[in-house]
């Protein structure tokens, strides 16, 4: 029941699933883009997503001590408006 028709592929181009079927170029059937061409994804390692989680953590940190910054100067302005 079960054939062998080669690799399954997902076309980077336009997200069609089909199988080489054994074929030497896997070419997509919806949009004849040659499948060896794909761009191979860069390889993130631990290290880096951990100093990019520290910096986006960083940042967060920053824009919220701002934030609030902000929010005191506002608050001084307020106090040293007189009210008539």
């Amino acid at each position: 029941m079960a054939r062998d028709l080669g690799t399954k592929y997902t076309c980077f181009k336009c997200g069609t699933k089909f199988y080489d079927l054994k074929k030497p170029a896997p070419t997509c059937p919806k949009c004849g883009t040659d499948q060896r061409e794909a761009p191979v994804p860069k390889v993130v390692t631990a290290r880096q997503a951990r100093a990019a989680a520290a910096a986006r953590e960083e940042s967060e940190v920053a824009a919220e001590e701002e934030e609030l910054e902000a929010e005191e100067e506002d608050e001084d302005e307020a106090e040293e408006e007189p009210t008539t």
